[in-house]
């Protein structure tokens, strides 16, 4: 849907007369001609992303992301230190299993360094996806009732999940303080994985969050889907453990550059851009993220008769 504001300017109503008897001054009254008249129109073709939109309701979309964050941390009983409980637990967990028993390669980095530089971008994206997918159906009273591009409330709740990427964050620096491990150049490249593991966590989840409207059970397999997702992921052993023959369909997985080129970013190595699998799942990310919002697009004016 697109829409603009037409203004028309019309005659102020007068004062009555009893009014001006007793010596008050009423404020104009609006009227037919002088109200702003909101025009909505369908959406014109495939390919219509309707941006003007999105940048007309920013102010809704800040409004959305800091409403989802008072939300989360509201009567919480540790409020974001289970923001770094739960990524550290993992860690140890992870550390135990694949690092002492196990001993996977890690090409020389201490174990907790690597499992957690793998750890970071994949909360970001597993708390991402989750709250994508129930994202329209726990706004059902806002979408039936006022008008507003749909899309601003999946985006909201992904970039809500930044506060907990920045307190991880955190985490990762004092192990690398722990390790003796400093960044190099190659940090300048974080901020665009960043945007990548964003993008992926809203490419899967625009698709889920359409499939949830119609079948409410679908959040419930988000479980099981994330878990199954980690270990499919090269995020508690390195993708050079991985066959030659297979590493290509580690591309088909959007989480594999992502997870791969924080590790690069943070602590250093050859660098994952030589690898086919990397520019595959680079690819598929892109796929996913734009073919979900055009047909989330296509499909939202039904949105408010489903929920």
């Amino acid at each position: 849907m697109q829409h603009e504001t037409l203004t028309s300017s019309g005659s102020e109503p007068q004062a009555t007369g009893a009014a001006v008897a007793a010596g008050a001054v009423l404020p104009p009254v609006p009227t037919a001609g002088s109200m702003p008249v909101t025009i909505i129109r369908r959406s014109r073709g495939l390919f219509d992303l309707n941006l003007p939109g999105l940048w007309a309701y920013r102010e809704l979309l800040f409004f959305l992301i800091w409403r989802d964050i008072k939300v989360k941390y509201k009567q919480t009983v540790v409020g974001l230190l289970w923001v770094v409980l739960q990524p550290v637990a993992t860690m140890l967990i992870f550390t135990i299993v694949f690092g002492r028993l196990a001993k996977l390669p890690t090409g020389g980095v201490p174990y907790p360094l690597f499992v957690f530089s793998g750890l970071l971008p994949w909360t970001l994206f597993a708390g991402g996806l989750a709250q994508v997918t129930a994202s329209v159906v726990g706004n059902a009273g806002l979408i039936s009732k006022v008008y507003f591009p749909r899309l601003i409330i999946p985006i909201a709740s992904v970039i809500a999940g930044l506060v907990d990427f920045a307190v991880s964050l955190v985490v990762l620096g004092l192990l690398m303080a722990h390790y003796r491990y400093a960044p190099g150049l190659h940090a300048l490249a974080i901020p665009f994985f960043i945007l990548v593991a964003i993008g992926s966590a809203l490419a899967a989840g625009i698709w889920l969050a359409m499939l949830n409207v119609r079948f409410r059970d679908v959040q419930y397999a988000i479980p099981f889907i994330t878990q199954a997702w980690l270990f499919l992921t090269p995020v508690a052993y390195s993708s050079s453990i991985v066959p030659v023959r297979y590493r290509a369909l580690m591309g088909v997985n959007p989480m594999t550059s992502v997870v791969e080129g924080f590790r690069w970013a943070f602590i250093g190595g050859s660098g994952p851009w030589g690898a086919k699998s990397f520019w595959l799942s680079l690819g598929m990310v892109g796929l996913i993220l734009v073919s979900g919002i055009l047909f989330f697009r296509r499909t939202e004016k039904t949105f408010a008769d489903l929920i």
